[in-house]
């Protein structure tokens, strides 16, 4: 596997997750374009997007969250590979997860205040 800007524990840890969903370097289509947002003007002059089509699957994924193009790299395939063990084996994306507990979490927080609210009393009501 290619070296990225991360640590060998997660590009090891990558290789595994391609090797078990039988992803191949050689399967991925690789381009480079310039990414746009915000990082002045080293997104203007350097191909940092990384964009990766798996052509056995047809699935495309798009990165352009980094300044750096290796960083980019990491990501895309790493997003790559949540996308096809979601096909093959309906895995629930990590990033899914997090959104589904911040969801509950919110559901759980607006439970409470209602609650407070139904229990209050106003505070302009005199008591006769």
């Amino acid at each position: 596997m290619k070296s990225f800007g991360v640590s060998k524990e997660k590009q090891k840890a990558l290789a595994r997750e391609m090797k078990r969903l039988g992803i191949r370097e050689e399967d991925i289509e690789e381009t480079f374009t310039i990414s746009s947002g915000p990082g002045g003007q080293n997104t203007n002059k350097v191909a940092t997007c990384v964009q990766l089509r798996h052509r056995p699957s047809g699935i495309n994924v798009k990165v352009m969250r980094e300044r750096s193009q290796a960083l980019n790299r990491f990501l895309a395939r790493r997003s790559l590979a949540e996308k096809i063990g979601m096909q093959l084996y309906g895995e629930d994306s990590s990033e899914r997860k997090k959104a589904q507990k911040i969801t509950k979490q919110k559901k759980r927080r607006k439970r409470k205040t209602a609650a407070k609210l139904r229990n209050k009393k106003p505070e302009n009501e005199k008591i006769s």
